[in-house]
């Protein structure tokens, strides 16, 4: 019987198979890995925070990972950026590149194809993207073999507190055991995700790090405007009573005034008299509260987004909407690929050794938005292109239309029927004899075209031929080089460009400098020699 082989993590630890099919990092209150959390943001100052992240530095980072999800509850702007970011990524297509043309791997291929189209996944990888705030994220993958098969019945999310890194280089992930002890990852179990902000430690490269300054610093800020907005914000109640009022009167009084709203209640008598300052710059320090706020919300912004346009109503700032949608475009791509490479890693390569055994190449999963083409200039090209003899394959125009290949009982769309020229060019004297020949050899394959020919001169003939047929015969032999030339500059130009695009504006840029002048010299010769022989077959029917 063959014995199946030993498979190696990428840390080189061997796999084993016995212990893939039972859930190991299971929540449950009461142990390490409890699903209730601590509230360290909780009276959250400078000193404090500076504390919390020199734990996360040394190792401990569990105050650090509870501030951060506390940040995500309490703020809705870094919520929403972070969310957005993470979604953008989480609704891509994913697609698969098969190894080779090989019958395995296009199976093996086929069959990460149909993973794919699970509903849930969409959830699962915005999870797996816990990584871009905290820097890191856990994922366990919970895999099914009922089926003779092994396949990944779910990825679930593991609380990032659960795990830590070894003590020596911080940088090996370990799990907590039940114990508090540190346990090695079992092979094959877990995706390890690393979405950096910054270069170094996954401990500090988190943008929660960002975020906690940030937020610290607003709440200071929304709770001196909370102050002053219950100060200045509430209207003052002035209560007066005559000298013969009793001090149960003054009471009474008094409680009738604050019981109106909170603050700013007084009593005295009608004999007092008490002026009231109201400060001339209320709306200018209430604005300060929001200037104050909007701008930390930016620099957020910037930071998990690369930009501000998207999110902050900004007037007059830097860059157009437009490059800022490029900012947030390279981030996109940025983490598309780097999830990629994750999951290849942690998934993909180790689901293959376990069903396949090890390969020397696997497939590759992609997560990559689409380029939006430009179909109308497309459909313009190729109407100029193809009558020039531009060869395309009527396959690939479908495939970027998106048009099926139709069946032979479909009914086909037709050009209309062209209409009947108003003179026929085959008969002698015609003004535009000869010209058909002008474009012999179009569409023929690249390097094929033949020079244009003028046409014979027809059978039957009653006198001479005319001075429009001889200019017309003349016409077409002269300007068919220049015509030629024409053609192969623009065929040139066509094999040069990479994209329709890049052509397009090779085309429109270069134009003018096409060399036409031979073909307008044999034009404006022939438009002088038809007028002159007009005019002498004129004269002569006049004599």
């Amino acid at each position: 019987m063959a014995r199946m082989p030993q498979l190696l993590d990428r840390f080189g630890r061997p796999v084993e198979r016995g212990l893939l099919g039972s859930e190991m990092a299971v929540p449950r209150i009461g142990s390490v890995r409890s699903p209730l959390t601590g509230y360290p943001a909780d009276g959250l100052d400078p000193q404090r925070l500076a504390s919390i992240l020199r734990d996360a530095d040394r190792g401990e980072p569990v105050r650090y990972l509870e501030l951060a999800e506390t940040i995500e509850e309490r703020d809705p702007h870094y919520l929403g950026v972070l969310g957005t970011r993470k979604r953008s990524v989480s609704q891509i297509e994913i697609t698969v590149e098969a190894a080779s043309d090989d019958a395995l791997d296009q199976l093996k291929a086929e069959m990460i194809r149909d993973w794919l189209t699970r509903g849930e996944l969409t959830e699962e990888i915005f999870d797996i993207l816990d990584a871009i705030g905290k820097g890191y994220s856990f994922t366990e993958i919970i895999w099914d073999t009922s089926a003779g098969q092994w396949r990944p019945a779910r990825l679930e999310w593991r609380n990032p507190a659960w795990f830590r890194f070894d003590r020596i280089d911080l940088s090996t992930p370990r799990m907590v055991g039940d114990a508090g002890e540190d346990i090695a990852l079992q092979p094959f179990k877990f995706i390890h995700a690393n979405m950096r902000a910054k270069s170094g430690l996954a401990l500090r490269s988190g943008l929660a790090r960002v975020a906690a300054w940030g937020w610290m610093f607003k709440a200071y800020t929304q709770r001196d405007w909370t102050i002053f907005t219950q100060t200045y914000g509430q209207p003052v109640r002035l209560g007066k009573y005559g000298p013969g009022a009793t001090q149960a009167d003054r009471d009474t009084l008094f409680r009738a005034v604050a019981n109106i709203a909170g603050d700013c209640a007084a009593i005295i008598p009608e004999s007092m008299t008490i002026d009231f300052v109201e400060p001339a710059n209320v709306g200018a320090a209430s604005d300060l509260y929001l200037r104050r706020a909007d701008w930390l919300d930016q620099q957020i912004s910037k930071a998990v987004l690369g930009q501000t346009s998207t999110t902050d109503a900004v007037v007059g700032g830097l860059g157009s909407g437009k490059e800022h949608r490029e900012v947030q475009k390279d981030i996109e791509t940025a983490d598309a690929r780097a999830l990629a490479a994750i999951l290849n890693r942690d998934l993909i390569r180790p689901w293959m050794d376990l069903e396949f055994g090890p390969a020397p190449a696997y497939p590759r999963i992609r997560i990559e938005r689409p380029e939006a083409e430009d179909l109308t200039a497309m459909s313009a090209a190729l109407g100029v292109l193809v009558p020039l003899g531009l060869r395309v394959s009527m396959t690939q125009v479908r495939d970027r239309f998106g048009f099926g290949e139709p069946a032979e009982t479909d009914e086909i769309l037709a050009p209309p029927p062209a209409a009947a020229p108003p003179v026929d060019p085959a008969q002698p004297g015609s003004p535009v004899k000869g010209f058909s020949g002008l474009f012999k050899g179009v569409g023929a394959a690249p390097g094929t075209r033949t020079a244009p020919q003028a046409e014979a001169a027809p059978a039957a003939k009653s006198g001479p031929p005319g001075a429009a047929d001889l200019i017309a015969d003349r016409l077409v032999v002269e300007a068919a080089p220049a015509m030629e030339i024409m053609l192969d500059q623009i065929e040139a130009m066509l094999g040069a460009a990479s994209t329709l695009e890049e052509f397009g504006e090779m085309l429109r840029t270069g134009f003018p400098q096409l060399d036409q002048s031979v073909l307008a010299r044999v034009l404006a010769e022939a438009f002088t020699s038809a007028h002159a022989g007009g005019r002498a077959a004129a004269e002569s029917e006049s004599a």
